[in-house]
């Protein structure tokens, strides 16, 4: 949808489960609206020559003329009335938030949502804010990611389970935009954000979202310090022999841990650090991307990794972060075969 007036054009595009309105400049020298087929309009104006483009609706509805330079295209309008009617941010209800927060928060635990359609509330990162800490939940039932984030000025409290794709492309929108806040509120089952002269909508996900606290273990057998950079080189050069699902295995020894890989008419890989681990020798196994996934989530120098068994979640945890400005990473292990 295309809506010209005072100097502007505002664009506005919706699949139905998510929303985007934005606005550019443009010399209108009659007001209107006109509704186009969205592909369609994008590749026209990418393959358009020249540095303008001129949109100009016919008054009988049957078509809209775009020009550039000496290309002239015809393109089929749809009636504007079809257009949904987009929620707008409620100005009484309207908590803002710093967007580099935002933007740094989903880049951090989007990864563990799921992509299985099959299980809809898990393809959301549960979002809240209680006691001003801004908390963002995901997972995929295979790994758990969780940071939480200290905010000011926000009395208000917060639950929703919101689609991961919309918040990912809040965190596209506020990296083009340079957005320095994001304004946020909810309105039936929808969450509209605003940054910048961009406002994105997204219907939220019904269901009951897992309660994360429960899958975490209260205690752990064994605790080892890695510098993050050096464990996370280590994963990545032994993963490239962890082919057709192998698993990446980690033995822990006094003192060490061996990092390995094989597949079978492939090759195989193996390479060790010096740890501060103590105890019986542990080998556990785990998803070498899910692996990776979690270090580089983290974002401090060094890391804390929680073990339990061979057959118990794994725990990556970031080492000196505040409490309220914490990032945890809950890993299933992979059955090993001897």
């Amino acid at each position: 949808m295309l809506s010209a007036e005072n100097g502007s054009v505002r664009l506005a595009a919706t699949d139905t489960e998510m929303a985007l309105t934005s606005s550019t400049g443009a010399a209108v020298d009659q007001p209107g609206t006109m509704l186009l087929p969205a592909r369609l309009l994008l590749d026209v104006v990418r393959v358009a020559d020249g540095e303008t483009v001129t949109l100009e609706g016919g008054t009988d509805g049957s078509g809209a003329s775009i020009t550039s330079d000496r290309a002239s295209f015809n393109v089929r309008t749809l009636p504007a009335d079809d257009f949904p009617r987009l929620p707008t941010l409620d100005p009484a209800q309207t908590a803002t938030l710093d967007a580099a927060v935002i933007a740094a928060t989903v880049e951090r635990v989007a990864k563990a949502a799921s992509r299985d359609e099959t299980r809809p509330v898990l393809t959301g990162i549960l979002v809240s804010i209680e006691d001003q800490v801004l908390r963002m939940v995901a997972t995929d039932s295979y790994r758990l990611s969780v940071k939480e984030t200290a905010v000011s000025g926000l009395d208000d409290q917060f639950t929703a389970n919101v689609p991961a794709r919309a918040l990912q492309e809040l965190s596209r929108i506020i990296a083009d935009t340079k957005a320095e806040s994001v304004s946020m509120s909810t309105l039936d089952n929808q969450i509209v954000f605003g940054a910048a002269d961009v406002t994105l909508s997204s219907r939220l996900i019904d269901g009951q979202f897992p309660n994360y606290r429960q899958l975490l273990p209260e205690s752990y057998e064994h605790e080892v310090m890695l510098s993050r950079q050096e464990f996370l080189a280590v994963v990545r050069r032994v993963s490239l022999m962890a082919q057709r699902n192998a698993p990446l295995r980690l033995r822990f020894e006094q003192g060490s841990v061996t990092l390995s890989a094989q597949t079978p008419d492939v090759g195989e890989a193996s390479e060790s650090l010096p740890v501060n681990y103590q105890g019986e020798e542990l080998e556990i196994g785990f998803n070498p991307q899910f692996l990776q996934d979690g270090l580089e989530s983290v974002s401090t120098d060094e890391v804390r990794l929680r073990l339990i068994s061979a057959l118990r979640p794994g725990l990556i945890e970031e080492a000196g972060a505040e409490e309220a400005d914490g990032f945890l990473y809950l890993i299933m292990p992979v059955r090993l075969n001897v």
